[in-house]
C-alpha cells in the first residue's frame, strides 16, 4: 500500500504485477477492498499490472467530511483519469463496482483519452435515488431487512465485521468473506467516528454526492471494449441494470453471474479475470468503435 498525491489529492493505492505491464485501474467501492485479493492476482499472472485505490474519505485516500462532501460524482471521475496519468503507461483499463461503476461510466465519459477499456460490475446507469421507470430498484423486502438492524457500535471492530456478515446474508452473499473484509477495512479507517466508519463500510458519503448531470443518455459514445458483469441474484441493483448498460454502450460484453448476488463469489474469480484480460490493453495500433456520428474519435487517438 502507498499514497499518490495527484491535482491537489491523496489517494491510497495497491499495486500488483509488474511496473512495465498495461493497467488495470480498480476504483474501490468505496474501498479498494470490494476488489478481491485473488482477482487481483489472477489479473497480474494474465500479464497486468493492477492497480486498485481508495475512493475520496474512504481508506488512505483524502479524508475531508463525509457528511457534507465537497466535491462531486465528477471530481472521483477526474481522479480516475489523473491517477491513470500519474501512474503512466498509456490508457488503462479502468473497473469499477458498485457504486464506483457510477464513477467509471463518467469518468469514461468524461476523459475518453485516459482509458482503454471498461469494466463495469454490479453497478446502474443513473446516480444514487429513485431510477428511471425502465429500471429495477433495490428489492423492498430486502432493504427493509438491512436497514432494520441497528447500528454497531464502531469503535469495536468486532461488532462491524459481524454487522457485515449479517448484512451480507441478506444481500445473498457469503457472510464470512464479508466478515473479513469489513474488519480488514476497520483496520485501515482513520478513525472509529459513525461518519468514518459509514463511509467506509456503508458508502454513505455517495449518497450525498451531487451527481448532475445524468450520464445515461451518453453511454453510446463509450467507444472502448466493454464487459459488464452483474449477479444474478443482485436484490441491491438488480440485473435489469447491468443489462440496461449492456444494451446501452455498443458492443458491450454482458456476463451474468449466476449464483452470484451483489459480491463477486470466490468461484466466478476465474471467469471474471478471463474476461477482462480479454479485453486485452490498448496499444498505437488499437481500433476503436467510429463515434455515432460517424466524426473523427476525439482526442486524436488511433482509430
Amino acid at each position: 500500500m502507498t499514497i499518490v498525491h495527484t491535482h491537489g489529492i491523496a489517494l491510497g493505492i495497491e499495486s500488483f504485477g509488474r511496473e512495465d505491464a498495461p493497467l488495470v485501474l480498480l476504483a474501490g467501492g468505496t474501498t479498494m477492498l470490494s476488489w478481491p485479493d485473488a482477482l487481483c492476482e489472477r489479473l497480474a499472472a494474465g500479464g497486468r499490472r493492477v492497480v486498485r485505490y481508495d475512493l475520496r474519505d474512504s481508506g488512505e485516500s483524502t479524508t475531508a467530511d463525509p457528511q457534507a462532501p465537497g466535491y462531486t460524482l465528477r471530481d472521483l471521475a477526474a481522479d480516475a483519469a489523473a491517477l491513470a496519468e500519474t501512474l503512466g503507461g498509456g490508457p488503462a483499463h479502468l473497473a469499477g463496482i458498485g457504486v464506483s461503476g457510477m464513477v467509471a461510466q463518467v469518468a469514461v465519459l468524461d476523459h475518453p483519452d485516459s482509458f482503454s477499456a471498461l469494466t463495469l460490475v454490479g453497478t446502474r446507469p443513473v446516480a444514487p435515488g429513485p431510477p428511471d421507470d425502465d429500471l429495477p430498484d433495490h428489492d423492498p423486502a430486502t432493504m427493509r431487512r438491512l436497514f432494520a438492524r441497528p447500528l454497531p457500535d464502531w469503535t469495536d471492530r468486532r461488532a462491524v465485521a459481524e454487522f457485515a456478515a449479517t448484512g451480507a446474508e441478506i444481500l445473498g452473499d457469503d457472510p464470512a468473506a464479508a466478515r473479513a473484509t469489513a474488519a480488514r477495512i476497520w483496520d485501515r479507517t482513520p478513525g472509529t467516528a459513525p461518519p468514518v466508519q459509514t463511509a467506509n463500510q456503508l458508502r454513505m458519503t455517495f449518497s450525498k454526492l451531487d451527481c448532475r448531470p445524468r450520464w445515461r443518455e451518453r453511454l453510446p459514445e463509450i467507444r472502448i471494449p466493454t464487459l459488464v458483469v452483474h449477479g444474478r441474484r443482485d436484490p441491491f441493483f438488480p440485473v435489469g441494470n447491468g443489462e440496461a448498460i449492456a444494451r446501452a454502450i455498443p458492443r458491450a460484453r454482458l456476463l451474468v453471474l449466476e449464483d452470484a448476488a451483489t459480491a463477486m463469489p470466490d468461484a466466478a474469480l476465474g471467469e471474471v479475470s478471463e474476461a477482462m484480460l480479454a479485453l486485452g490493453p490498448w496499444t498505437a495500433g488499437a481500433a476503436r468503435l467510429p463515434p455515432p456520428d460517424g466524426s473523427a474519435p476525439r482526442g486524436g487517438r488511433p482509430g
